[in-house]
């Protein structure tokens, strides 16, 4: 393919530049691509997708986090580095390679080798240098750092098992959990965890082997596959380090540490849970540099906002913070948390556990296990003289109880609940046992929420909806409070919305993040009237709208009309 020619026939150069940047190829050596490139006469993603309409193959964006080691390991490294191709992907016997130069001729013929030798056959896909650069670096720290740890770690197991002979298994299999390579592997996957921006680590023993996964931007991703045989060995060296029991495997356990993961001081908090092959392992990752986020980083804007801001500034009162589990209501509120501390007060919190530390506040982590609850928390909380306090879980009708005396004898309370909106707190704190007629007097606010990915600002692209999107859009607006009605009216004259591309900046992804979409209901006395008379939650609804709440999801669809999110993300975590 004549790379040159196609700039030519797309006036991107002219015959001068033409005849220049073949010598410059003639003199160099080097590909068409790369001297084009390397004069920036035309951007990489620009080139690629020239390049793909006339060789008719598909220009593939790659999610970093969706390979896997056991689809690297058909292509040795050396060969990939070498011939610029990669495996993508497996369905079957089919692998797709991504390619540089799928036009090169020995390029094509050391693929038909390799697929004729490893038995599987391929469909090609185009990927740009960048992508391919990015991709080699996940190929080197998966293939070669872990294979590596395994290699040693399996030397070592066979040692084992020859000089096992007349000593007791539980001092060897000690001995091992602590030695280089399990403690290389783990720090592998926790560092590649770091990097990769994920939140969670799953652990998870099948049959035949361990699957390790990453939840990223809220959904999960496999990340290797790991020989069961060296399960029990990655737990017991994770439950070393988060200070549990290595013989206890019946029953679930619950851990913490620190390390240092490139500057950072990173905490990782454990869970284990026996499954019938082994002990499963769940680590959430906290970094402060993530997790601690303002207002603005958390998407609450407008009158969520201002209604929020206000019952903080209360000097006693309620504000409950609602949704599902995952939803990022904690993170809500040590936003919260920052806003209010000052030198002034005394804030104190009762969590489980403490996942950010927050100079300033004195945060205190529930025992249950040693009869710390949450309700022997709040009773002692109370003899600490605190102006503010920050209860993680309202759990059960005694913490409820404590919470709503704490808020009616002078303190400003935050906390959470589990419910899908923020009316339905309402009827949840009279199920948990609270006197309907304490609501109004210590109520100032609840805020629901739910978590969206947010779009890339590099590569999102700006579209038409769909009929049945565009109906359901204008649908959601005519419901909205009459002021923001007004403000929308302007925009439903040509709606557009955005969806995910991926870029080298997201790594494919076409996200970049997660922000949160938000509902607030202000307890004014209109409301704190209608608690008190027992009113329906549709009632109460009412009255919310009419002074102007938004539901999570009219909130999602302006922030998707804004082209922070999109659509289907809204809809994905909101419904009627």
């Amino acid at each position: 393919m004549n790379i040159i020619q196609l700039l030519q026939e797309k006036r991107v150069i002219d015959q001068a530049k033409a005849h220049e940047l073949l010598a410059d190829i003639r003199a160099s050596g080097k590909k068409q691509d790369e001297i084009v490139l390397e004069q920036k006469l035309i951007d990489e993603d620009t080139l690629y997708g020239l390049k793909s309409e006339a060789l008719n193959i598909p220009l593939r964006g790659v999610n970093m986090e969706s390979l896997s080691l056991k689809v690297l390991g058909i292509i040795p490294e050396d060969s990939a580095r070498y011939y610029r191709m990669i495996p993508l992907s497996k369905d079957g016997s089919e692998v797709e390679i991504g390619m540089v130069y799928p036009e090169d001729l020995p390029t094509q013929e050391a693929l038909k080798f390799l697929a004729r030798r490893e038995g599987f056959s391929y469909r090609i896909t185009l990927i740009t240098p960048g992508t391919f650069s990015q991709l080699l670096k996940q190929y080197k720290t998966l293939k070669g750092e872990v294979g590596e740890a395994l290699r040693e770690l399996e030397d070592e197991m066979g040692s084992e098992e020859k000089k096992s002979s007349g000593s007791s298994k539980k001092s060897d299999f000690q001995r091992l959990v602590g030695d280089a390579p399990i403690t290389k592997l783990v720090a592998v996957m926790l560092r590649n965890a770091v990097e990769g921006e994920a939140s969670d680590i799953h652990i998870e023993p099948s049959k035949d082997s361990v699957r390790v996964r990453f939840r990223l931007l809220g959904q999960l991703y496999p990340s290797l596959t790991l020989p069961l045989r060296v399960h029990q060995s990655v737990i017991a060296r994770i439950k070393i380090l988060s200070g549990m029991k290595i013989d206890e495997t019946r029953i679930p356990q619950d851990g913490r540490f620190s390390t240092s993961v490139g500057g950072k001081n990173i905490d990782f908090r454990v869970s284990t849970f026996p499954t019938p092959f082994g002990e499963k392992a769940a680590i959430r990752v906290l970094d402060p540099t993530t997790g601690l986020k303002t207002f603005a980083d958390l998407g609450l804007e407008g009158s969520t906002l201002a209604i929020l801001k206000k019952a903080a500034k209360e000097p006693y009162g309620l504000i409950l913070v609602t949704g599902p589990t995952g939803s990022g209501k904690t993170t809500t509120l040590y936003a919260i948390l920052r806003e209010v501390n000052t030198e002034q007060a005394n804030i104190v919190s009762l969590e489980d556990p403490v996942e950010y530390y927050i100079a300033g506040v004195n945060q205190s982590q529930v025992r249950p296990d040693i009869g710390y609850d949450f309700a022997q928390g709040l009773r002692q909380i109370l003899r600490q003289d605190p102006d503010i306090i920050m209860v993680g879980e309202i759990r059960d009708e005694e913490s409820a109880g404590l919470v709503v005396h704490a808020a009616l004898t002078g303190h400003l309370v935050f906390s959470t609940l589990h419910t899908n909106n923020a009316i339905s707190a309402i009827p949840r704190l009279l199920d948990m046992g609270v006197d309907r007629y304490l609501l109004p007097a210590t109520l100032t606010a609840i805020i629901s929420q739910r978590l969206v990915r947010r779009l890339c600002d590099k590569c999102k692209e700006k579209e038409s909806p769909s009929k049945a999107i565009e109906e359901l859009i204008r649908e959601e607006v005519s419901r909205m409070p009459v002021d923001l009605k007004k403000n929308m009216t302007s925009r439903l004259v040509s709606i557009f919305v955005y969806r995910a591309k991926g870029c080298k900046v997201c790594n494919q992804t076409g996200y970049a993040g997660r922000i949160g979409i938000f509902e607030s209901l202000e307890i004014t006395s209109e409301i704190g009237n209608l608690i008190s008379q027992s009113a329906l939650e549709e009632d109460i609804a009412k009255v919310a709208f009419r002074q102007g709440m938004a539901t999570i999801r009219q909130d999602g669809i302006m922030k998707a009309l804004d082209g922070v999110t999109t659509i289907e993300e809204v809809l994905r975590v909101t419904k009627e």
